[in-house]
């Protein structure tokens, strides 16, 4: 099931999210189910649970599913869909990258975020079972944005420069104009 994403002023998504503590149960699977139809129905490289109101330490991304290409991020590689669960990350260098962002709770709006360049991303899938990845550039960019909404961060949160923040069809006007963001 499709849920509602929640928009940026919503004091839900500024709260710390809960640890899960029970994976492999039949409401964890309906939830991550739902969050993977919310995300693909959205064009979204990724989402958190925060995102639809659920106060959990869960996040899914990934743009590798066959034949779909995401018109939000049409050069990014491909990521493998993903679920992790209680995830920690550590960066691999001081080094960084800026990239534009958007966010799915964010419509509308891309802004120019620093991230790190290179990380080890922790946790569990849904099973229980542990991931434990190296990643950089695209990837490593989408697991930091979605491990953010976990802390209650939102992308124009870590804005070095607003000058640098705006609507996506004003800065990108060659995206689909009719994409949500």
């Amino acid at each position: 099931m499709k849920h509602p994403i929640l928009k940026m002023g919503d004091a839900r998504l500024l709260r710390v999210a809960e640890n899960v503590l029970e994976f492999d149960t039949p409401e964890l699977h309906q939830l991550i189910a739902d969050m993977f139809e919310t995300m693909k129905h959205a064009n979204g490289a990724g989402l958190a649970a925060p995102q639809i109101g659920v106060n959990l330490q869960l996040v899914i991304f990934g743009s590798s599913e066959v034949g779909r290409d995401n018109p939000r991020y049409p050069n990014a590689a491909a990521i493998p869909l993903t679920v992790l669960i209680n995830p920690t990350i550590t960066p691999l260098s001081e080094a960084t990258d800026d990239a534009w962002e958007g966010c799915l709770s964010v419509p509308g709006l891309r802004g120019l975020v620093p991230r790190w360049s290179r990380l080890r991303y922790q946790g569990w899938n849904q099973f229980g079972h542990i991931i434990d990845r190296e990643v950089e550039g695209f990837h490593a960019r989408v697991v930091q944005h979605e491990c953010d909404h976990l802390n209650g961060i939102l992308y124009p949160m870590r804005i070095k420069d607003l000058s640098q923040f705006g609507y996506t069809e004003v800065l990108f006007p060659e995206l689909d104009p009719n994409a949500d963001d």
